[in-house]
């Protein structure tokens, strides 16, 4: 049986200044680190199906998945990150996104450890990647939040799921 949620889309809350909007943040994990994405991307989380390897693909883009019909992309964000590839764990959770890629968005999916709860994050709150010790290149970040004892990396969906970077944009 898959669990499956769906998310309404939300739009960041204006307050009193730009700098004080909110916005709803999924948090999951990849090993052991824990990201952000905003929840307005969201489309549904399952429980891991089947997938189906696309012979010559990137790395970036490996397999298809069969969401309820469709033909989507399981897009493995590890190799972005610079970060090993994932096991099979028990918590292992396919996250369907509906993601900002050029002059559109594209329903695809990506494939997290685990899925650990939603919160919400005041981008004033936010502080950028520090120059040192950060293992994940920047360009497909947007900073990080502090949550309960710990720190979540916000990724930037902007520049994350764009397709065919070149290398001087890899980082």
């Amino acid at each position: 049986m898959s669990l499956q949620t769906s998310f309404a889309p939300t739009t960041p809350v204006k307050t009193q200044s730009e700098g004080d909007q909110v916005e709803t943040i999924l948090i999951l994990r990849l090993s052991g680190e824990a990201f952000g994405l905003s929840v307005s991307m969201v489309h549904e989380i399952m429980d891991p199906i089947p997938v189906t390897v696309v012979p010559r693909a990137s790395a970036f883009a490996p397999a298809l998945i069969n969401v309820r019909g469709a033909v989507v992309p399981l897009v493995d964000i590890r190799t972005r990150l610079r970060m090993e590839p994932s096991r099979k764990t028990e918590s292992a959770r396919i996250v369907v996104l509906d993601a900002p890629v050029e002059d559109g968005l594209i329903r695809l999916a990506i494939l997290a450890d685990s899925v650990d709860e939603v919160i919400e994050v005041r981008w004033s709150d936010r502080e950028p990647i520090p120059d040192l010790g950060a293992p994940w290149p920047e360009a497909y970040l947007l900073g990080v939040t502090r949550h309960r004892d710990g720190i979540i990396v916000l990724l930037n969906p902007e520049t994350l799921f764009r397709p065919n970077l070149g290398p001087t944009q890899q980082m």
